[in-house]
């Protein structure tokens, strides 16, 4: 079994359901509470001052509707994960295009670390919120500090080979654990260039990674070690080098070179 960590995406689909929040059914029950701490403060911060809310959410005076999302949370309505997260990643993994038997495995294999709930399955139902993982909330602090221990014990705990495709943000939210490095890989997408090395680039970061996804759910593979996780990507037309720490409290490492644009 493999357990892919994808970041959520600023971008969110508000849902059309009648449902609405339940804590309780959300993965890893572990979290409610501080979920449910989370989430007031939110509420609160939202539904105060907008100048206030603007400055401690990180948003400007257009894009108000954005902290009007947050307004009376739990009550706004629900949709799978997949399917309130956007974004390049998100539209790269192609998820309406899966076959049935992909859809399931991405379903069952993929999660969020969310700066509102932690990590969360994406079938798990969620509504359209805006918090990013850099905030700090009032009373609560800087989210790193909120969910770093909890998640990275999440990690820490389960068996399956973890696949780390987080943004720095939010693998701060949750560090990979030194118990589970030896089953831990973190790809690094790299950009071929004209000339010289190859070079990081954000936008072609996020559709490699999301493609990536999508190969995997496609596969139907249970990846369990970095050497097949490479062999899947290679199969994508991409470069791949493994690279092994030289720090046994680091996991493994990934270099996925792609062609230029």
């Amino acid at each position: 079994m493999v357990m892919i960590l994808l970041p959520p995406s600023e971008g969110k689909t508000v849902p059309q359901t009648k449902a609405t929040l339940d804590l309780s059914t959300l993965s890893f029950t572990e979290l409610t509470e501080l979920r449910s701490k989370t989430i007031e403060s939110l509420v609160k911060v939202s539904e105060g001052r907008v100048s206030a809310a603007r400055k401690i959410l990180g948003v400007t005076a257009n894009q108000d509707a954005e902290i009007e999302r947050n307004h009376d949370l739990p009550s706004k309505p629900v949709a799978p994960a997949l399917a309130v997260y956007t974004g390049v990643l998100f539209d790269a993994i192609g998820i309406n295009s899966l076959s049935k038997s992909a859809l399931k495995n991405f379903s069952r294999d993929a999660y969020v670390v969310s700066a509102l709930f932690g990590l969360i399955s994406v079938a798990d139902h969620i509504p359209a919120y805006r918090l990013s993982g850099s905030t700090t909330l009032p009373k609560i602090g800087t989210l790193s500090s909120l969910w770093s221990r909890a998640v990275a014990e999440l990690l820490g705990n389960a068996d399956e080979f973890i696949i780390d495709l987080r943004s720095g943000v939010y693998q701060k939210l949750g560090q990979i654990p030194v118990e589970a490095t030896t089953r831990a890989v973190v790809p690094r997408i790299l950009q071929k260039m004209p000339s010289g090395p190859p070079k990081l680039v954000s936008h072609h970061n996020k559709a490699t990674k999301g493609r990536i996804v999508r190969a995997i759910a496609e596969s139907g593979k249970s990846l369990k070690s970095v050497e097949a996780l490479a062999e899947v990507v290679a199969a994508l037309g991409a470069d791949v080098e493994v690279i092994s720490p030289s720090n046994p409290a680091k996991p493994f490492g990934l270099d996925v070179v792609v062609p230029v644009l």
